[in-house]
């Protein structure tokens, strides 16, 4: 039996929890908040930071939405699905760093119930976090590998190989050929373990978030950086851009049930760039990104 209540009061905990970590760590910006309904039946509630000291631009969503039927995004591996009715509600957030030694974070974790009169409730939790640097630190990698592992024990062995694999496969940019970033966890569909043991690896997920990611940025957010680094770093948010706008299966699902789109487009970065052709020096920082670290690694071997 799910109880969507505690999925609920978990999800917006865990907004307030993050935010609180995430401003604590800017020292200068805050989060302002933009309460939202949605015409079609839920809601939600969206925090954006911006201008900090650490943070160029981040927004932490919380959504809990209700439509008549499922769109395609959410139907597209479960075609058995389509025409039911669903509940869909989640915390998603992407925060894009000032200085382009820290690297952008995203995290996302949400909960679906579909249902069709005369059939029993199909329910499941989906989500994961990953890893986008601009310039790598392997120290950096190892690390956001290990909490990764470490958000994987309530399922115990084999589970953070599995959603390793699928975070690598899913957060792959097709048309340009390379990964995201260095990736992290995803998962979706999760329901075998039952409610009680999903709910509990859901929550997993989203605790260590900040346990991954506030490290790496007190670790990082001091060093100097002149107009190379940072035209790099608008570069590679464009592949950001790309990737968010052409695959997300979030964007599509939330574009698709006519969601808030302030809040849905509030992953992308303030500043960005694009170079016709654009190489790298042989040799360079810049070009260690695609040959090292944006390659599919065994970071804890």
């Amino acid at each position: 039996m799910s109880d969507k209540q505690a999925v609920k009061s978990y999800l917006l905990d865990l907004q307030s929890n993050i935010c609180e970590a995430l401003a604590q760590l800017d020292g200068k910006a805050d989060f302002i908040t933009d309460e939202w309904q949605r015409p079609q039946g839920g809601g939600g509630i969206t925090r954006v930071i911006s201008d900090g000291a650490v943070f160029e631009k981040g927004g932490v969503n919380f959504s809990h939405v209700q439509g008549d039927k499922l769109p395609a995004s959410a139907t597209a591996v479960r075609p058995e699905l389509a025409g039911r009715s669903f509940e869909a509600m989640g915390v998603s957030l992407v925060i894009h760093p000032n200085n382009p030694y820290v690297p952008t974070s995203h995290m996302n974790v949400r909960f679906f119930i579909a249902e069709k009169e005369g059939e029993s409730p199909v329910w499941w939790f989906g989500g994961g976090f990953d890893l986008t640097p601009y310039y790598g630190f392997e120290e950096d990698c190892v690390h956001w590998h290990e909490v990764s592992k470490a958000a994987c024990e309530p399922l115990g062995e084999g589970a953070y190989e599995k959603y390793k694999k699928w975070c690598d496969e899913y957060f792959y940019i097709k048309h340009r050929g390379e990964p995201r970033g260095v990736g992290g966890l995803f998962f979706d569909d999760l329901n075998e373990p039952g409610f009680d043991k999903s709910f509990e690896f859901m929550q997993s997920v989203g605790d260590h978030y900040t346990k991954g990611y506030a490290p790496i940025v007190e670790k990082r957010k001091a060093i100097s950086f002149g107009e190379r680094e940072k035209s790099f770093q608008k570069m590679r948010r464009g592949r950001y851009v790309e990737f968010n706008l052409v695959y997300d299966r979030g964007t599509l699902f939330g574009l698709q049930t006519g969601g808030r789109t302030e809040s849905i487009l509030m992953s992308l970065p303030a500043d960005v760039g694009w170079h016709y052709n654009w190489q790298p020096e042989p040799g360079s920082e810049e070009e260690k990104l695609t040959s090292y670290y944006l390659t599919d690694r065994d970071w804890l071997a």
